[in-house]
């Protein structure tokens, strides 16, 4: 009989602990979208979490490389699509739609890489992954429907929502495209800091400064978007890749669960038939998806 392997209770808490900490952003951006312009949220959050994880590489690791030539490149661009774009509209869209359906958004991700991966690199797309982002697309309309009837959701804010996953998929497809020299911290925290300072710009041209609305709320939902989620969910995120990437990404199944109970305690945001309906027409796409 085959011996259990003695990691695997630390790979079960750590998955969980992933999932939980990564489906966890969408109630703090709620939280932080309600005191300050989501623009100066976003901005605020990548340069704290950029800064803090690239002085950790450097200053406390002190062995870490720098980018070089055309990394800087890579790095910019992976930063423009996967911090800048993808994380600046999903932060304008939770103005307009509730934490659960944003929490569920996000667990769509693997669908859409499905559907840009084939596109980018001229593959057919199987029928499982074509199924599968149909049952992925349908399950987040069937949740959304009644919450557009009670202004808990607009169909603006799911457009802008739908271009957010658009652009971390292209990321992600970019980012397997190279091999990369750079350690998963390094890269992490030169594309998040990157990311901030391309949009800083934008924010300083859009969004209006009001330094009386950042008050105790925004900088709780600041501090938890940096440390659990941009620190610690990602680290977990690369280390479950290093171990096994299917497996890992089988974790992305419990994030819509404890995003919708999070949104349901913290939020006070109702669970329906629709919610659980569409919910587990998202899961079923995803699992079909990953076949």
């Amino acid at each position: 009989m085959k011996t259990p392997s003695p990691t695997a209770p630390n790979q079960l808490f750590l998955g969980i602990l992933f999932a939980a900490l990564w489906a966890s952003a969408s109630v703090a951006t709620k939280f932080g979208v309600q005191s300050a312009h989501p623009l100066w949220l976003a901005t605020i959050r990548f340069l704290i979490a950029g800064s803090g994880m690239l002085l950790f590489a450097y200053v406390v690791q002190k062995n870490n490389p720098l980018p070089k030539g055309i990394e800087w490149r890579r790095l910019t661009i992976f930063a423009l699509l996967n911090t800048t774009i993808y994380l600046g509209l999903f932060v304008l869209a939770m103005r307009e739609v509730s934490a659960g359906i944003g929490s569920l958004s996000t667990a769509t991700n693997p669908l859409f890489i499905s559907l840009i991966s084939a596109v980018w690199l001229r593959r057919p797309l199987r029928w499982q992954e074509g199924a599968g982002i149909a049952l992925g697309l349908a399950g987040v309309c069937v949740a959304t429907y009644p919450l557009l009837g009670n202004a808990q959701a607009s169909v603006q804010g799911l457009l802008i929502m739908l271009g957010s996953m658009l652009s971390i998929s292209v990321a992600t497809v970019y980012y397997a495209r190279f091999e990369w020299r750079l350690p998963p911290l390094v890269i992490n925290g030169w594309q998040v800091l990157l990311g901030g300072l391309l949009l800083l710009p934008v924010t300083l041209l859009v969004a209006d400064f009001e330094p009386e609305r950042f008050n105790a709320t925004f900088w709780r939902a600041v501090l938890w978007l940096v440390i659990p989620v941009s620190v610690v969910a990602l680290q977990l995120w690369f280390y479950l890749v290093k171990q096994d990437t299917v497996k890992a990404s089988l974790w992305l199944f419990l994030c819509p669960i404890f995003g919708f109970a999070y949104s349901a305690l913290l939020m006070g945001e109702p669970i329906t038939a629709f919610t659980v309906a569409g919910t587990a027409l998202v899961l079923a796409g995803l699992w079909l998806g990953r076949r």
